[in-house]
């Protein structure tokens, strides 16, 4: 029997699969999708997909077939000790932590066939320590089948790739071709079947869990399916417990209830206790910048670093900032709107920061920070105001006062990539070069797509000699920089064009003995 689902069909399935298993599928993968839906409606000898979909949103549901497609739908790739660098923050970080509170329980979360909950178990054991300490380790996961493997305890050498030789040894037997998990450890996990998008109070229950795990799984949601899930995260861990995400997934935009933490070249979060802070507003930033403050590439050449390289891109900045606020008499400078049809920035109890972008744009600079002065102080302390009085700052060479401004927009966000981003600036005028990488590498964790990060770690590695990291750091932010807001270019590209850094980027890689 030959099945056509036609794009209604499809869409709705989409639909269904994002509400019910929270997985959200790209365009791109739209046919992979149909063919799905088209191998369940032939296997189970239904009509037409409209047939199948009917049943399948039936308002008492279809467990067994919902079963059957997070079985098929669900991506189970993962090892033991798959990210050592988390493991090792667990074992040298979190633990020694939740020790001193008496107790330890944690949640694997997606834990698919089980390696990530049992290599928790083997360093609990290696563990001197936590022989006198309680601990749980519960592991769930959607995909039924998946847990039947976990329970068994069963693996290929595939998945041990990771594991160091004496661990191996020490808490797995071989079975033929297979490595057999050591009982103790097995015994050690509970498995469960469950959906992180349904409702249950009695599990979720406020401040349960010490630690949960929660890798490479909500990169499949969608967005309010995110959300939900990080907020029922963060009500069952204790205030001070723990979360690990995987290494493409932030909290950047999602949740304002955790602190961000970078030990042992990882990152990771730690949930708030009583010192929550709001989480910033987020203004789409789309028009593209005036190519009248473009500065040429060779003027980052003959300079000694990056932030030096802004310092004099920034004599033309510093001197429009000092000028006058109004325009001279007469004079022939280009401005995007007169004075009198400029809109205020603030309005009743909240502001506009396209205004202010608006000015930056058209190069008053001057007139930007007046605006930002005069705000009122409930708005003065806006995430984007702040943001953008750093840019300014950093901009006209004020890097001990743009420092501040950033200091105090982390302090209601930890997740600003722009604010770390200008922080790794000061700290290397500052002479702080690892204080620059660690505020850089956090900028590049918390959004990747953000250029400007990669690129002053490819300078900084330069500088200090380290060629392989220069070339990925440089070649990662010529890929970036090619599909950068034009926006994001104008506030954190210290006053040069996005052609200027593409050559900049390339420049530096050819010297690093790149091909570019």
């Amino acid at each position: 029997m030959t099945v056509v689902s036609n794009p209604s069909d499809v869409e709705r399935f989409q639909s269904e699969v994002a509400s019910r298993l929270g997985m959200a599928f790209e365009e791109r993968k739209l046919d992979d999708l149909a063919k799905v839906l088209q191998e369940r409606v032939r296997t189970l000898l239904y009509g037409n997909a409209a047939l199948y979909l009917d049943r399948l949103t039936e308002a008492r549901g279809w467990d067994e077939e919902w079963r059957k497609l997070a079985e098929i739908l669900t991506v189970c790739e993962t090892y033991f000790f798959r990210y050592w660098d988390h493991f090792r923050a667990f074992s040298e970080a979190v633990l020694p932590d939740c020790q001193q509170r008496g107790r330890i329980q944690i949640l694997s979360a997606g834990c698919a066939s089980g390696e990530e909950p049992y290599s928790l178990a083997i360093l609990l054991r290696e563990s001197v320590a936590s022989a006198t300490t309680p601990f749980l380790i519960g592991a769930i996961d959607i995909n039924h089948v998946m847990l039947q493997k976990a329970k068994a305890g069963r693996y290929s050498p595939w998945s041990l790739r990771e594991t160091p030789d004496e661990l191996r040894q020490r808490y797995f037997r071989t079975e033929g071709r297979e490595f057999v998990i050591d009982d103790a450890v097995r015994q050690m996990v509970t498995f469960e079947e469950r959906n992180l998008l349904a409702d249950d109070p009695a599990f979720w229950q406020a401040g349960r869990f010490d630690l949960i795990l929660c890798r490479n799984v909500t990169m499949y949601f969608t967005p309010s399916r995110i959300k939900l899930v990080v907020a029922r995260i963060a009500e069952a861990l204790r205030p001070g417990g723990y979360l690990f995400l995987g290494h493409a997934e932030t909290l950047r935009g999602i949740s304002d209830d955790f602190h961000l933490r970078h030990t042992h070249g990882t990152f990771y979060y730690q949930k708030r206790g009583q010192d929550r802070r709001r989480s910033i507003p987020t203004t789409a930033l789309s028009k593209s910048r005036s190519p009248e403050t473009a500065v040429t590439a060779e003027l980052v050449e003959a300079a000694g670093s990056w932030v030096e390289a802004i310092r004099r891109a920034s004599e033309h900045v510093t001197a429009l900032t000092a000028a006058p606020s109004e325009p001279a008499e007469g004079s022939s400078r280009k401005t995007l709107r007169n004075e009198k049809s400029l809109p205020v920035a603030v309005a009743s109890d909240r502001w506009d920061p396209g205004v202010v972008i608006e000015l930056l744009r058209s190069e008053r600079f001057s007139k930007a920070m007046d605006l930002l002065r005069d705000l009122p102080p409930e708005c003065s302390l806006d995430p984007e105001a702040l943001l953008l009085r750093a840019v300014i700052l950093t901009n006209s060479g004020d890097l001990l006062q743009a420092e501040r401004a950033c200091k105090e927009l982390l302090e209601s966000n930890e997740l600003s990539s722009g604010a770390h981003y200008l922080m790794a600036l000061c700290r290397e005028l500052a002479g702080d070069l690892p204080g620059a990488l660690d505020h850089d590498q956090t900028a590049a964790y918390l959004d990747p797509g953000f250029a400007m990060p990669h690129l002053h770690l490819g300078l900084l590695a330069k500088r200090q000699g380290s060629v392989d990291i220069a070339r990925q750091e440089l070649g990662q932010a010529l890929i970036l920089l090619s599909s950068e807001d034009a926006s994001r270019i104008l506030l954190f590209g210290g006053g040069f064009s996005r052609e200027a850094l593409v050559e900049l980027s390339r420049a530096e890689l050819r010297a690093c003995g790149g091909n570019y």
